[in-house]
């Protein structure tokens, strides 16, 4: 599991891509580059990391399902995602 602090700075970073998000494009679209060199550096949604549900954890994430492999394999072995079966021939 990702330490909490991580996961806080995420979550952080999220608030601040959804509060700047409207000024941002609104800026890009005048062309006013030095007014968006102002706004905070992490109100750009390109510095967002996706990130486990559950975990935190950032490598391996399906975003259909916004969980890891690991998650993902052990709740579909489970049968707590529907419509999700074990394949077998």
């Amino acid at each position: 599991m990702a330490k909490l602090s991580i996961i806080a700075r995420d979550l952080k970073k999220e608030s601040l891509v959804a509060r700047y998000a409207a000024k941002r494009k609104a800026l890009k679209e005048a062309g006013n580059y030095a007014a968006l060199d102002k706004l905070p550096r992490s109100s750009s949604r390109v510095r967002l990391r996706s990130r486990c549900k559950l975990t935190g954890r950032p490598r391996g994430y399906m975003s259909k399902f916004g969980l890891c492999r690991n998650q993902f394999r052990q709740l579909a072995n489970e049968g707590k995602i529907p419509g999700l079966t074990k394949a077998s021939w």
